[in-house]
């Protein structure tokens, strides 16, 4: 517990599952330089696992949602962990990553921070999952810089449609009252509802989980910075470009994307699988982390 920020050791007596008490505890920071900011990043990750390139099983790197954290992966890590080295890592401007003052949060800033967090912590080519937000952060990267990339796993992934341009004429104190509704838990507890497909995951635990990162300082500003700078918008023309074996897993009971964009990703992305996972909603990774795991190994032994 001694890594953690005082900000978030004081929530972690709120989690009650197991799971999320175990990935709390192995949260760990490095500093991370880049070229959009002249001090260095704390930047909050989990790794777990075995390490296996000697056999040639790759790392696996796992990006999360808008306003979340690692935390989102704490059901699914542990079901890979015996056959995989597995990371999380928490995006320039979320979770538990430092947030700095005055640096704007943008897709440009968070995909330049993955990649020196990525040389700097793992240094070899990886397999990338994104879920929602972060499966656009991690087409973008992927078209980037493919030769990081080996493959790519995009769960209830965002980056189909054009993001909405209203956070660049948000000013204060309009942009503040955004931010503060963002907060509320009422709020927070309907989105989660929305999420999830079956209510009973949306436990004081998993409430707890979903919002530990709100205490982090700056927490406001860098959302705010983010949603000015435009956030993602649609990849459907340059996704004919990706060069990675992809993996589509989309809950067949998502609401918050809903399921149509499941096949344009497939009729689109050149070289891909479509799984859908049943009875779940937008975090099919939390509800069915066991399924999501199967799949996940699946497709990276058939592809090794």
């Amino acid at each position: 517990m001694s890594n953690l920020p005082i900000e978030v050791t004081s929530w972690r007596s709120r989690l009650t599952e197991p799971t999320s008490i175990k990935m709390i505890d192995k949260i760990q920071f490095c500093l991370v330089s880049t070229t959009f900011a002249d001090e260095l990043i704390l930047t909050s990750y989990v790794n777990d696992g075995v390490n296996n390139l000697q056999k040639k099983i790759l790392p696996i790197v796992f990006l999360h949602g808008f306003d979340s954290s690692l935390l989102e992966f704490r059901r699914l890590l542990p079901q890979l962990t015996d056959t995989y080295q597995v990371w999380a890592v928490d995006l320039f401007g979320f979770g538990m990553t430092e947030r700095l003052r005055g640096v704007q949060v943008s897709p440009n800033s968070i995909k330049e921070h993955l990649y020196y967090f990525l040389q700097t912590a793992i240094a070899t080519p990886i397999v990338l999952v994104g879920a929602s937000m972060g499966g656009a952060a991690a087409i973008d990267f992927a078209l980037t810089y493919p030769e990081v990339v080996q493959k790519l796993v995009l769960i209830g992934s965002a980056g189909m449609r054009a993001g909405t341009t209203m956070g660049k004429f948000l000013i204060s104190p309009l942009d503040r009252m955004a931010t503060n509704f963002l907060r509320s838990s009422k709020v927070r507890r309907e989105v989660s509802l929305k999420a999830y497909a079956n209510p009973s995951f949306v436990t004081p635990d998993a409430e707890a989980c979903a919002s530990l990162h709100l205490s982090m300082p700056r927490w406001s500003e860098s959302l705010i910075s983010f949603t000015k700078s435009g956030g993602y918008g649609s990849f459907a023309e340059q996704l004919k470009y990706l060069e990675q074996e992809t993996l589509i897993l989309w809950g067949d009971r998502d609401r918050i994307l809903g399921t149509k964009d499941a096949t344009k990703f497939q009729e689109t992305i050149p070289r891909n699988q479509l799984i859908w996972i049943d009875n779940s909603g937008h975090v099919p990774h939390l509800e069915r982390p066991d399924i999501v795991a199967q799949q996940i190994h699946k497709f990276i032994s058939s592809y090794r």
